[in-house]
């Protein structure tokens, strides 16, 4: 299976199901998320896909307890950046298939955000 992982600096997800941001703020979140996938899905020259899943992994450096829901948020943005990089015709399961977030810890490790993008056809 053909597979790209796109890797985000972001420590935190930049959008949350638990933030409380003012429409504005979400929008201009939202915007830079879309607009920064979009960027490295056409820097790694991934090609158009029929369908595809994706993962969103979420890799933290400390233990504590964090909700799996909580980067979905985050998840959908990038979605519909890999949409406007012409990667799927659009996000839904027709043509992309979501995993729920991961949050996986790494000792010692970089808090950072991967996407990873398996061609499905």
């Amino acid at each position: 299976m053909r597979s790209w992982t796109l890797r985000f600096d972001y420590p935190k997800p930049p959008l949350s199901l638990n933030y409380r941001l003012h429409r504005m703020e979400e929008a201009r979140l939202t915007k830079e998320v879309r607009s920064a996938t979009y960027l490295l899905a056409r820097n790694a020259r991934i090609p158009e896909l029929g369908r595809c899943r994706v993962t969103l992994t979420w890799f933290v450096a400390t233990r504590g307890r964090r909700d799996d829901e909580n980067p979905v948020s985050t998840l959908k943005a990038m979605c519909d950046g890999l949409v406007d990089a012409g990667l799927v015709t659009d996000d839904t399961h027709e043509f992309m298939e979501k995993i729920m977030p991961i949050i996986r810890y790494e000792k010692g490790g970089q808090p950072h955000m991967e996407l990873l993008v398996e061609a499905l056809t």
